[in-house]
């Protein structure tokens, strides 16, 4: 179909039966086709059915849960308040998912927690949920107020975090209470805590793999958002915490996926991120195995930051590169490079890849992506999904992955896009006593 601007717009039914059955590497990237949803939103996760969980905003404005089947998007409601989300990749394929839902209950502390750096609270709790066979359901806490589910394994195994009853002294206000990582399941109603590192106050896990392996962070309580909450990356194996190396930096090194094999992947802050008593965020997207220990993944040509949000079980990653001044574009990594992953779809691709969500064992993407127009992104942002090009794919848009022209984008929308995508939290800030 063609869009209202004349551009091409290839539609999920359409699109996914080109995909291939798997990805395997080879000595090029591939080409890829990608695609506009055509929902406004983005795309978080994406399971091995090609199926993207994410955010979709709906007619009114407001954030709310969902995940694209092929032809349809599932709205999953929320838990009494007007937002919802699923913020971490998902790749469970039986259909269910975790993600977080403001509340209609005001929070008793006035803390705004960790939700409301990636969805509005408007002052109300915020609880983890579960989302199966059509129904959004609570997940329990640890004996405070508020809560965060993040990943999801094909066992059924959620981890995340949650705050207990504790009023832990390392917080920075509005936040009050200690929060821990958890692990909900994988049978109906239980859960324990997955302990921060020794000397930690508090702890939050991002992602869990099928063998049950979780990896997070741990640090102090801080305003529950990354930088000192982040001083340390873990894994968490049977239940026990491994610390896992760094890039360096004091703050902000935060795993973001884990896959089959125990491959991590997230960001991580280089030395010389303090100075002068203040942390200012320096981070960039790493990849840690246990064969080759932590490898920094650099930045694509010319920017000064990334984070690597996802990795398949093929060892491919994908992420987000950003500009001094902001402006993200999407990277694939693989045979130990990235790429730009606007050079490798088809030339008249009606998007520009500006975030990223996650990628399948078959290679297909998710993120969210600007519309272009005339040269410029469009202020109305689109889930995207892109899958590997059927052929050898030759008719891409730009150098074998190195480079593409970025559209030029107004300050207003660079500013929207870094407060929903939780990076305006990423300001420097006063290092804590400690």
């Amino acid at each position: 179909m063609r869009s209202k601007h004349g551009l091409t717009v290839l539609t999920l039914g359409s699109t996914l039966a080109l995909a291939a059955l798997s990805a395997p590497l080879q000595a090029e990237p591939p080409a890829y086709v990608v695609y506009d949803t055509g929902a406004a939103g983005v795309g978080n996760g994406i399971n091995n059915l090609g199926w993207p969980s994410g955010v979709l905003i709906t007619t009114t404005g407001a954030a709310h849960a969902a995940l694209w089947s092929p032809g349809n998007v599932i709205d999953l409601g929320t838990l009494g308040g007007t937002n919802s989300g699923v913020e971490w990749p998902i790749k469970n394929n039986h259909g269910l998912v975790v993600g977080i839902s403001e509340t209609a209950t005001t929070d008793p502390l006035g803390e705004t927690f960790s939700c409301s750096a990636f969805i509005p609270t408007n002052g109300h709790t915020c609880l983890p949920f579960l989302w199966q066979n059509g129904t959004l359901s609570a997940l329990p806490l640890l004996g405070g107020n508020n809560g965060f589910a993040t990943g999801l394994n094909n066992a059924g195994a959620a981890v995340g975090w949650a705050e207990t009853a504790v009023r832990d002294g390392t917080c920075v206000a509005p936040q009050v209470l200690q929060f821990l990582a958890v692990q909900w399941g994988p049978v109906s109603g239980a859960k324990r805590v997955l302990p921060p590192y020794a000397g930690d106050s508090t702890s939050a896990a991002t992602a869990i793999n099928d063998a049950g392996e979780a990896v997070g962070i741990s640090g102090d309580c801080d305003v529950a958002v990354g930088a000192f909450s982040a001083r340390h990356s873990l894994l968490w194996v049977n239940g026990r915490p491994i610390k896992l190396p760094t890039l360096g930096g004091q703050g902000w090194n935060t795993p973001m996926a884990i896959n089959s094999s125990g491959a991590v992947v997230g960001f991580s802050d280089l030395p010389g991120d303090v100075s002068g008593g203040v942390l200012t965020p320096n981070f960039q997207s790493f990849l840690w195995t246990r064969e080759g220990g932590i490898v920094n993944l650099g930045v694509l040509p010319g920017d000064a930051l990334s984070e690597a949000t996802g990795i398949n079980d093929f060892g491919q990653i994908v992420g987000t590169s950003f500009d001094a001044s902001g402006s993200p574009r999407v990277f694939l990594g693989e045979n130990g490079q990235i790429y730009d992953l606007n050079t490798l779809v088809q030339a008249n691709a009606p998007l520009y890849l500006l975030f990223s969500g996650d990628i399948n064992d078959r290679g297909e993407i998710t993120g969210q992506a600007c519309v272009v127009v005339d040269g410029a992104c469009g202020s109305v942002l689109h889930t995207f999904v892109a899958i590997v090009a059927p052929g050898n794919g030759e008719n891409h848009r730009g150098d074998n992955g190195q480079s593409a022209a970025r559209p030029t984008m107004s300050a207003e929308l660079r500013e929207r896009l870094l407060q929903q995508r939780h990076l305006a939290n990423m300001k420097p800030e006063p290092v804590p006593a400690r």
